[in-house]
């Protein structure tokens, strides 16, 4: 089963500036720093494109995570995906939207996932891992509008 959620944050930063702030490893990294969060292969430096990888290392729930996700698509300024390649899920996708108007700029993220595991799996989607993933894209999303040294 796919669960899916979205995530709206307002900025009166430029969509161009921001669309490429949310490609850049160096402020992913810096926004997750809490969970360690390291790119270990392919870009793992500066801004990601269309067709490139990155694999993350990080730990999550106490557990050492691998991830490698791949640039799908992109239209820049207004929008990029992001799909898991090799990783702890099932099926990954992360579709990150920007929008401008005279006040600013409205970035959705747009993620679809599916957990590894039959029914148990199911119920942890929903509980847990929705949950926990929805705080992470908030997190990063706050770091990548606020203060941000690298924007």
């Amino acid at each position: 089963m796919t669960v899916r959620f979205e995530c709206t944050t307002q900025t009166s930063m430029p969509a161009a500036q921001l669309f490429d702030l949310s490609r850049s490893i160096d402020a992913h990294t810096d926004s997750m720093a809490e969970s360690r969060e390291q790119a270990v292969a392919g870009t793992t430096t500066g801004l990601i494109g269309l067709g490139e990888e990155v694999t993350w290392r990080a730990w999550h729930f106490g557990v050492p995570i691998r991830m490698t996700s791949r640039i799908t698509a992109m239209d820049a300024p207004r929008s990029f995906v992001d799909e898991q390649v090799r990783g702890p899920f099932r099926s990954f996708r992360h579709v990150h939207e920007f929008t401008e108007s005279p006040a600013g700029t409205t970035m959705v993220d747009r993620i679809e996932f599916a957990a590894p595991l039959g029914a148990l799996g199911r119920l942890a989607e929903k509980l847990v891992l929705a949950r926990y993933l929805e705080k992470l894209i908030t997190t990063r999303n706050r770091y990548l509008v606020k203060d941000n040294p690298r924007g």
